[in-house]
């Protein structure tokens, strides 16, 4: 079998939204570095785009949580390149809120941003890629919390929890022609996450995660290659975990088992 090189994208075009800081301009960097010409979106235009392979992103401002928007935005990126090969729906986030005092306006703005402005993203790309030679594909970055809920996050949970039920509806109704799969990624260390977690935050997040460290955006950068490119051909409606294997049990934490992580920050899995 001859795989050639399964991470080259000359020729094709990627649009990443949210792609102008943390995750998402990471991503955007890879598909510049592995030869894809890259549209990225965000609110207003940094001072540095992503750069990568001698070529730098295009950017256009959008909000995605708007339909006529993100259809637009889809659109420019087909005039733009000509095609539009791989759409990563990155954009998301939501600051944490008591689910028992939280607006209503709130919980829309989430619920709008992490699952219905990938849903309206996603319908314009299959639109120009169903047509299209090669087809295309979605990537929808989600969260370990659509697996494992944290207090003071209902609405993103729930939003994130729809986000995967999507992408494996839509990778039903979309293939062959479009693959559409999904990224479960756990904590991520960006700038953003510096400013929640403090300086010793982070390591005390680390230390639960078995891989010893938090993602680096590079991580999901790479899970996005191997999923838009031809190694993936047959890959459609999956759940690709980048989260360094989860986190310990909380019972492996407790102080009662201090060799195993509790007290002395030990291995949970090491042998008593």
């Amino acid at each position: 079998m001859d795989t050639g090189n399964p991470v080259d994208f000359t020729g094709r075009a990627v649009l990443v939204t949210g792609g102008t800081k943390g995750v998402g301009a990471a991503i955007a960097r890879a598909f510049l570095a592995a030869g894809a010409q890259v549209l990225v979106c965000g609110r207003t235009e940094p001072p540095d785009l992503p750069t990568g392979g001698g070529r730098r992103a295009r950017f256009l401002a959008g909000d995605v949580r708007d339909p006529v928007a993100a259809s637009s935005l889809v659109d420019a990126a087909a005039d733009l390149f000509g095609r539009l090969d791989v759409l990563v729906n990155n954009a998301g986030g939501s600051p944490d809120a008591e689910a028992a005092t939280v607006s209503p306006r709130f919980v829309e703005k989430v619920v709008a941003l992490n699952l219905l402005a990938p849903f309206y993203t996603a319908q314009a790309a299959y639109r120009v890629m169903r047509d299209q030679e090669g087809g295309g594909s979605v990537i929808n970055i989600g969260s370990v919390s659509a697996h494992t809920p944290q207090p003071g996050t209902a609405a993103y949970t729930a939003a994130k929890a729809g986000l995967l039920g999507l992408t494996r509806a839509l990778a039903l109704e979309w293939a062959p022609a479009v693959r559409v799969n999904h990224i479960t990624a756990g904590p991520v260390a960006t700038e953003s996450a510096a400013a929640v977690y403090g300086e010793d935050g982070g390591a005390a997040v680390a230390g639960v995660i078995p891989m010893r460290r938090m993602a680096a955006p590079d991580d999901v950068a790479r899970a996005c290659l191997y999923l838009a490119g031809d190694l993936a051909g047959y890959v459609t409606g999956a759940d690709l975990a980048v989260h360094g294997g989860g986190e310990f049990p909380a019972r492996f934490l407790a102080p009662a088992f201090p060799d195993r992580g509790g007290a002395t920050g030990g291995n949970p899995f090491s042998s008593p």
